[in-house]
């Protein structure tokens, strides 16, 4: 196992062990004990009570974070032309179809969501293997295929994330950066824990929140008290 550096020694003997924290006590923790030289994502990780292998019991939806990721999402708007400039309007970096559809189709990822149409997804279903495994393949039950792309391409670029638990029963989220304060940091991640907890299918039983934990790039983790929450 690798050695510890001194400021990672620092870091770990800040955070008491066998402590759970409130999402306030936590988002003032992580700035306290991160010392990268460039601005840290702030991530969570919550491990849920179901079992994601059962349609009833998967977990997945969408969250306007209130401060935002603090991240310039790249949004690329799959649309006709009548739509546009609706979505150049709104903000999203490329804007397009037949040459983006190209473009991907021989590799071209460089983007962080798309947004397009119900009646340009028939085109994207042979693209999935390029963007399924990326997590960009547009969803109607995450607002990214929609008649309405001016909302949703504001919505993406002002901190709307999608969210789903994963084959472990674990979802993990961006939360903003280290560099916002520690009040904007433990307001996003209410959201995003009210909004996962509002999504608990019927289905589930016993403790649903089984674990709850907070950590920024390359940082020590902080667990949090799921009671809290």
């Amino acid at each position: 196992m690798a050695k510890l550096t001194k400021k990672q020694k620092e870091a770990h003997a800040k955070i008491e062990k066998e402590k759970l924290y409130s999402v306030d006590e936590a988002s003032a923790l992580i700035k306290e004990i991160t010392n990268t030289k460039f601005d840290a994502s702030v991530d969570i990780a919550v491990r849920l009570g179901v079992d994601p292998r059962k349609a009833n019991q998967m977990v997945r939806g969408v969250v306007s974070l209130p401060h935002g990721t603090g991240k310039d999402i790249k949004v690329l708007a799959l649309v006709t032309p009548d739509k546009e400039a609706e979505a150049k309007a709104a903000g999203a970096d490329y804007v397009g179809l037949d040459e983006y559809l190209d473009k991907i189709k021989n590799g071209w990822t460089e983007v962080d969501v798309i947004i397009t149409m119900p009646s340009v997804m028939g085109k994207l279903g042979p693209l999935g293997r390029v963007l399924g495994p990326r997590g960009l393949m547009p969803n109607p039950k995450t607002g990214t295929v929609t008649m309405d792309v001016a909302k949703a391409v504001t919505e993406v670029k002002a901190g709307k994330i999608d969210f789903k638990v994963d084959k472990t029963g674990i979802v993990h989220a961006a939360i903003g950066k280290v560099s916002f304060p520690a009040d904007k940091i433990a307001e996003n991640a209410k959201e995003l824990l009210d909004t996962l907890i509002k999504l608990k299918p019927t289905a589930a039983k016993g403790v649903y929140m089984k674990s709850v934990f907070m950590s920024s790039t390359m940082s020590p983790s902080v667990q949090l008290d799921p009671k809290t929450v």
